[in-house]
């Protein structure tokens, strides 16, 4: 194979390894088959062109055609002409698939179904990205900066799983060093012999050569060396920086540590570890879950609730904790009037995320879960105990979607005096700007839903308000002002402000911290990650219980019962809610009011229970899928190439010029005559080692039809190999490689394409291998079987001539 044919191979590959970062987004991987196989057409492509020779940039452009036709063929061959050429239609329909390969990336987990959108934009990815390298390494002869478009494709898919394994960057860095020396090695053999050092172990060699060939090895360990190097701080450097997350949300928070045991839980302000989560460069999956909801939007997961603000910060109180119960109790404030569902959610918690509080959905009504785990009545929520975390938890809860109407929230009577006097507690540090400001917002309500409503919305939509995790964090009075005033920061910033503004209309509130609900995954369960981190204020309405609101734009749902239905006029008579038309919660979940009345006699609505759930996957992908894939790879590449690279590998062996003396030259001229045989062989010409050289040689000519150069060439290699075995003072043959190469192409050039093609890809004569092994493995069997022969002797155990027969005739021989 060319230098060219072997830099076109390398730079294959290269793109397949840092493909393999894609793998783990996708699900199945079969688009890898159909990536590599459209991939080597491409390559293909690229090495016709070059073998023209087609100009550089005419060769590019007719790989980009090909590649444009075979996507054509594999996604819009119906809307395509004849089938091939795309028109229009098939542009359009390409349109359509990268549009919906948009949007499904951007609704499903990872790994996303491999639907057609998701397809095409992977495998075109790749096949762009196989273009740029082919390009740039082989028909342009610069492979460095073919790095450029590797790295890009293994960022991209770092970029979207949140962070690829190391085995991965491995992988496609490997593919890239191996490009780097393959093109070394092309340009080396191109100057022939070059100033370098010594050959290893040969001391007395000229200086700067290598003396099994004149090929200077010391550019090429240097260059390894420095790939090597780089490759290495590429790995080690990231790994001893210290890690920098942490804290209630993120999946290094909360640690192992052992806790009191007591009765009480300590305050922790959740600020920091929140906007760290936010801005985490990988979004790392933290929680899965699958439920029987019939919608999600509102299945906020609730850790805390932060319910004290002293002016610096808003905090979670010191509380009593106790026992889980079996059932939780009644959520405070809820009455029997207003409509809920009862849901079934099983949770599975990442291994590597860590924090002592319980993700819920709220209110919890029921929860079963192993482990050290208390509870706290005020706030609903479950906390470890002696060192309890999430770590690896999977759990089942039972919970409430509580559905008010307007009219039930515009309707609430005044809270109880106690709820009210702490919830509504603001510090006297507040600047007025805060009360202010929050009375002209809520200015035209008439009841405390509607003012809830305006802060919401002014917060969300009309206020000119701008989501941004960068802004410096802070949740005192000074921060709530400074955001009224600069309108930019994050939903602690958002949560946090409308709370205390709340508090100053005389609303109690409070804000939680969770996570939002997720993203759909393929096999129907829900991903929640750390950039699902949020917060979000919660206001006690009475007959509803704590209610929450969502003022964070561009984040999570607004409820639907904050939506443009508000009744107008003040409230009813609080001593006669409203009554509503849904039940009382109920053991089993609710049925819609929209099911027929047929099937639900029959049984047949609401949502199925949910089923059991494996834990999220740790970040990065196990070592023993990297190597398998990378295995794979490997074989589909280099497996089919073996009989090819053998061949190339003992030519260039049999062809070297090893040695000065004249025992060296005789093994040259007989290693030459061999490698012309195999060569007739694989064109099809069967050796006959019966023949005598000069037979043999004329046989080659005659059934190779060779003519010219070419046979005088095969008569000349025969004629030294007469010298060698049988004149008394042989002469050595010169230009034996020489005649070999031409003795070749003078075959090649005599048969079809096919089997010149036969002839590099499947060489008949790679049967030498099979013989060789089985030689060698009648020699072990030989030599163990004698041995056995002596240690019976040895040990004195019956034998006889019968039970040995073959093996005293050989010891015989061995010993005479």
């Amino acid at each position: 194979m060319s230098g060219r044919g072997r830099l076109a191979l390398c730079a294959y590959a290269a793109t397949l390894m840092a493909a393999g970062a894609m793998l783990p987004l996708v699900d199945p991987a079969s688009w890898m088959v159909q990536a590599a196989f459209l991939l080597a057409i491409q390559s293909g492509v690229g090495a016709l062109g070059r073998r023209v020779p087609l100009a550089r940039p005419l060769t590019v452009t007719v790989q980009a055609l090909v590649t444009l036709l075979v996507l054509t063929v594999v996604f819009a061959r119906s809307q395509a002409i004849l089938g091939v050429l795309p028109g229009p239609e098939a542009f359009q329909h390409f349109g359509t698939l990268l549009n919906a390969g948009g949007e499904d990336v951007g609704r499903y987990a990872i790994p996303a179904p491999a639907t057609d959108g998701i397809r095409i934009m992977v495998i075109g990815g790749v096949l762009l990205i196989g273009l740029a390298v082919d390009a740039l390494a082989v028909t342009f002869r610069s492979a460095a900066p073919a790095g450029l478009p590797l790295l890009a494709l293994f960022s991209v898919a770092a970029g979207l799983s949140g962070g690829a394994s190391w085995m991965w960057f491995l992988l496609a860095a490997s593919g890239y060093l191996v490009l780097l020396l393959a093109e070394g090695r092309d340009r080396l053999s191109q100057w022939g012999r070059v100033f370098g050092g010594a050959a290893p172990g040969q001391g007395h060699a000229p200086a700067g050569f290598d003396s099994a060939g004149g090929k200077a090895l010391a550019p090429v360990r240097t260059g390894r060396r420095i790939g090597a190097l780089a490759l290495g701080v590429a790995l080690v450097v990231p790994a001893a920086l210290p890690a920098l997350d942490g804290g209630l949300l993120n999946s290094t928070g909360v640690g192992d540590g052992a806790g009191s045991g007591g009765g009480t839980i300590s305050a922790v302000n959740p600020l920091v570890s929140l906007q760290d989560s936010l801005n985490q460069p990988e979004d790392r999956e933290v929680i899965r879950y699958r439920t029987n909801a019939t919608e999600t939007k509102d299945l906020y997961l609730r850790i805390v609730a932060l319910d004290q603000f002293d002016g610096t910060a808003w905090k979670s109180s010191e509380r009593k904790v106790k026992d889980v119960p079996d059932r939780l109790p009644q959520p405070d404030g809820l009455s029997p009037s207003v409509g809920v569902t009862e849901i079934k959610t099983n949770i599975s918690a990442a291994g590597s995320y860590r924090q002592s509080w319980l993700p819920l959905p709220y209110p919890a009504s029921e929860v079963q879960i192993n482990g050290r785990w208390r509870y706290e009545p005020a706030g609903r929520t479950l906390v470890g105990d002696r060192g309890q975390t999430t770590r690896g938890a999977q759990y089942s809860v039972t919970s409430l979607l509580v559905k008010p109407t307007p009219a039930q929230l515009a309707s609430a009577p005044t809270p109880p005096a106690n709820l009210l006097s702490e919830y509504t507690r603001v510090p006297d540090a507040l600047p007025d700007v805060v009360r202010d400001t929050a009375t002209t917002v809520t200015r035209g309500a008439t009841n405390d839903y509607e003012r809830a409503v305006k802060l919401q919305d002014w917060f969300a939509i009309e206020g000119g308000f701008r989501y941004d995790t960068q802004v410096q964090s802070g949740t005192g009075v000074n921060a709530i002002s400074r955001f009224l005033r600069e309108k930019e920061g994050f939903c602690v910033h958002f949560s946090f402000s409308m709370a205390a503004m709340a508090r100053t209309l005389g609303i109690p509130a409070r804000v939680a911290v969770g996570f939002t609900p997720g993203s759909p995954r393929a096999d129907g369960t829900m991903s929640v990650g750390l950039r699902e981190a949020h917060a979000w204020p919660e206001l006690y309405f009475e007959g509803v219980g704590w209610t929450r609101f969502e003022p964070t734009p561009s984040r999570g749902t607004a409820p639907d019962y904050t939506r443009p239905e508000s009744p107008s006029g003040g409230a009813s008579n609080p001593t006669q809610p409203e009554t509503s038309a849904a039940a009382t919660p109920s053991a089993a979940p609710s049925v819609s009011d929209t099911c027929p009345a047929q099937a639900k006699q029959l049984g047949e609505c609401g949502a199925a229970a949910p089923q059991e759930i494996l834990p999220p996957a740790e970040p990065g992908t196990p070592l023993g899928t990297v190597l398998g894939v990378s295995l794979a790879v490997v074989a589909v590449v280099l497996v089919p190439l073996l009989p090819m690279l053998w061949r190339i590998r003992v030519r260039g062996r049999r062809l070297g010029s090893g040695g000065r003396t004249p025992a060296d030259a005789a093994a040259r001229t007989l290693a030459a005559w061999q490698e012309i045989s195999d060569t007739a062989w694989d064109h099809g010409i069967l050796p006959d080692d019966s023949q005598t050289p000069r037979k043999a040689a004329a046989r080659i000519v005659r059934l190779g039809q060779l003519e010219g150069e070419a046979a005088d060439a095969v008569h000349r290699v025969a004629g030294a190999v007469e010298q060698v075995l049988y004149a008394p003072e042989p002469r050595p043959g010169t230009g034996l490689a020489d005649d070999a190469q031409q003795i070749r192409a003078g075959l090649g050039a005599a048969v079809s394409r096919g089997t010149r093609l036969r002839a590099l890809l499947a060489p008949r004569s790679t049967v030498r291998v099979v013989w060789a092994l089985s030689a060698r493995w009648a020699s072990v069997t030989d030599r163990w079987g004698v041995r056995r022969w002596r240690l019976d002797r040895w040990s004195g155990s019956r034998w006889s001539p019968s039970r040995w027969p073959g093996i005293l005739s050989r010891a015989s021989r061995q010993r005479g």
